[in-house]
């Protein structure tokens, strides 16, 4: 929580002193007067570090303070984002996961194939690609050339006059483009830390005693997977809480509400306080994702349990 309170106040101070403030972006055509009036309301003609020492006051309360884009609480306009973001991000990585890493196995055991290099060259030139190109092709391919899903939005305009059922179908027809475009990112990045990985293990003394004595491959497989998977998880773990902010041109594609597009309109309009709060929300996302990763790393290889108690009890008995 404090790394994320300081990048918070990080980003706040560089904000800051970029040219401009909340009452400059209010647009063109707004008379000086109004804009004066805004400076002495929020105080930003206050010297920065009272500005600065107001805000820290402020988050350590847990108030984030008022949106000055949105006129209304910071801490709302980023509550009503996070379902949105969740609801791409969780299945488009789960969904990259599962494929990346059946397909980064499969590489890591038959390394070196024709159909290997195939492989790989395919995730190159995918992983190569920008996510706002991905997001593009997908959204011309099967909203537009074949108009199978919709092309923006969480919800059709006619939701509201649809039934309980319908209603459900459509707001799951609004999610397959957006994930799917998390899914193809994401599955390239994990398929190349897997393949990896695999082929690490399959070299592994363990691997080649099970193959000697004459075990099932498919357990000689799962055995090498399981060990393969540490830096997957670890790699998975990092990816999850940047995947929420950091989604901010599939957002604008799709014209999804989430928490990148978010921070990019807060950043644009100087919301210095909904820039604050998204950064520690980011915070606080790593955190969680850091705990969920450990606890997957356990269940993967319980010998890292036996390690932290040796190196617990090691550092009891020195003190």
């Amino acid at each position: 929580m404090v790394a994320a309170l300081a990048a918070a106040a990080f980003a706040f101070v560089c904000i800051q002193l970029a040219p401009g403030d909340p009452a400059t972006a209010l647009g063109e055509g707004v008379p000086e007067a109004v804009r004066e009036r805004a400076r002495a309301v929020y105080g930003y003609g206050d010297p920065l570090l009272v500005q600065f020492g107001r805000w820290v006051q402020a988050m350590l309360r847990g108030d984030f303070g008022y949106s000055t884009g949105q006129h209304r609480a910071a801490l709302d306009v980023v509550a009503d984002a996070i379902p949105n973001s969740l609801a791409i991000v969780l299945p488009g990585l789960l969904l990259a996961l599962v494929a990346g890493s059946a397909i980064g196995t499969w590489q890591g055991v038959y390394a070196g194939s024709r159909r290997d290099r195939a492989l790989s060259l395919v995730a190159f030139v995918l992983y190569a690609l920008p996510e706002f190109f991905i997001a593009l092709t997908l959204l011309t391919l099967f909203s537009v050339v074949w108009p199978l899903f919709p092309s923006g939005g969480v919800v059709s305009d006619m939701h509201v006059y649809l039934s309980p059922a319908a209603k459900v179908t459509d707001r799951l027809r609004h999610l397959v483009l957006p994930s799917l475009a998390v899914a193809l990112f994401g599955t390239v990045t994990v398929v190349r830390v897997q393949r990896q990985s695999m082929w690490d293990a399959m070299a592994q003394p363990f691997v080649r005693t099970a193959l000697a004595t004459g075990l099932p491959l498919h357990r000689v497989y799962l055995g090498a997977w399981r060990a393969s998977l540490l830096p997957v998880l670890t790699m998975f773990g990092v990816l999850l809480p940047f995947a929420m902010l950091g989604l901010v041109f599939v957002e604008q594609i799709f014209a999804w509400p989430g928490l990148g597009l978010t921070l990019f309109n807060a950043i644009n309009a100087r919301d210095y306080n909904v820039v604050a709060a998204c950064i520690v929300v980011q915070g606080v996302l790593i955190a969680v994702s850091t705990v969920i990763v450990d606890l997957l790393r356990e269940a993967a290889d319980p010998r890292l349990v036996e390690t932290a108690m040796q190196s617990a009890a090691q550092r009891a008995v020195r003190s």
